[in-house]
């Protein structure tokens, strides 16, 4: 019987996991964003940008990756992590990888963006006074919950969490870091690819 670790890099489990979790996740916090007396899109923060919101986003992860990666290659990380490697490899051998790509680049945003961008955020922003504390609180925990990840990746994690967080704060849409995340997750995905078939 394999055990969690086994699991946890197994790309066909980690697509069946965040695929089956994901809208039963979106379902109970819509629900319990009704139960706190708001239209639970308005709570969650289901609206759409603006273009130029948008176009700022995209600039702005364009920017981060870059400097992340370089800093990675510089110091002498790979870009392209153990697990990365190991879940597209799994999902690959399995045939597997449109639902991968699926998961990764659309399920994954949905889900961690509703919950720490959309209902935690919208539930502990409370005044102009703690926006920095709950953007650094969300970003902290998303970072942890990235166990699959040793603590540099981490790192890079809570960065770009607060770099959402702020894209939340300013433009009051989590649609919008939806999006940005799904962009960064479509990139990370490209350079596994390219790392694993160059």
């Amino acid at each position: 019987m394999p055990c969690w670790p086994d699991i946890a890099r197994d790309g066909v489990a980690v697509t069946l996991l965040i695929c089956l979790s994901t809208p039963l996740q979106v379902v109970l916090l819509t629900f319990f964003a009704r139960r706190a007396g708001a239209r639970a899109g308005d709570y969650l923060g289901f609206t759409m940008p603006r273009k130029r919101d948008a176009a700022l986003g995209i600039i702005a992860v364009g920017i981060l990756t870059l400097v992340s990666d370089g800093v990675s290659w510089l110091l002498g990380h790979n870009i392209v992590t153990p697990f990365q490697s190991e879940i597209y490899r799994t999902a690959s051998t399995a045939g597997w990888l449109p639902w991968l790509w699926l998961t990764i680049v659309v399920m994954t945003p949905i889900g961690e963006e509703t919950l720490f961008r959309g209902f935690l955020f919208r539930g502990w922003h409370r005044s102009p006074r703690d926006a920095w504390a709950v953007i650094g609180m969300t970003a902290l925990l998303w970072a942890i919950i990235h166990i699959q990840y040793d603590l540099y990746v981490i790192g890079q994690v809570f960065a770009f969490g607060v770099l959402l967080g702020w894209f939340r704060l300013v433009t009051g849409s989590t649609t919008l870091t939806i999006l940005l995340h799904g962009l960064a997750n479509g990139e990370a995905m490209l350079e596994t690819v390219l790392a694993l078939h160059t």
